[in-house]
């Protein structure tokens, strides 16, 4: 079957070096700086971080938390958020991003990305993601994440594609398998030629 729609994730795939350590390092100087033990922060927050990341709560319902729960001032909290905000969107990775603007017109294109309240600000105006695709679906603006497959059904309904229809590239293994388990083909990426290789060889498999 022809692939009509190809979707892409964001951290890890169009967004480059949003890792796990960078993470740790940024609480912990700011455990350090607030008198916290190691891990405390993420402890404290995790209610919050898991809100946020299905909708569940404002931007500022997370600073006001930030304040209660972490003892911040309100000029810590805004420096907080600027470094995160900084770690999160990483950097763009632009041979991938390059070969996701050039599948247009061919192709119905989309974004489909686990997300944290504000991600659609920080990273418009950073990579003005809306001009490379057709459809951007941030889970925390539709309270589902992945691997749910019901987040992947959503994205076949508003491009109109069946999911066989489908080519889907993330970096995250159980969200490929969740995919896979609809009849989606799907691509793991975990270097960038090999994946845009990868890529090109499933569309003309699938052309």
């Amino acid at each position: 079957m022809s692939i009509q729609a190809v979707v892409f994730d964001i951290g890890g795939v169009l967004e480059i070096d949003v890792i796990e350590t960078m993470e740790i390092d940024l609480n912990k100087r700011w455990e350090q700086r607030l008198g916290l033990q190691a891990g405390e922060l993420d402890t404290r927050m995790e209610p919050i971080w898991h809100a946020g990341s299905l909708g569940e709560c404002t931007e500022e319902d997370v600073h006001q938390e930030m304040e209660k729960r972490l003892g911040m001032t309100q000029e810590q909290v805004s420096e907080y958020m600027h470094e995160m905000w900084d770690w999160y969107c990483g950097r763009l990775n632009e041979p991938m991003a390059d070969l996701f603007r050039s599948l247009r017109p061919r192709y119905k294109t989309a974004i489909l990305s686990n997300s944290f309240v504000g991600a659609r600000r920080e990273e418009q105006q950073r990579y003005h993601f809306d001009e490379m695709c057709d459809l951007i679906i941030y889970t925390h603006e539709e309270g589902i994440a992945k691997p749910d497959p019901r987040i992947f059904e959503l994205a076949c309904k508003r491009l109109n594609v069946q999911p066989t229809h489908m080519l889907f590239v993330d970096d995250s293994q159980k969200n490929i398998d969740a995919a896979h388990a609809l009849g989606i083909h799907a691509i793991l990426c975990r270097e960038t030629e090999q994946t845009i290789a990868d890529i090109q060889a499933c569309l003309l498999a699938h052309s």
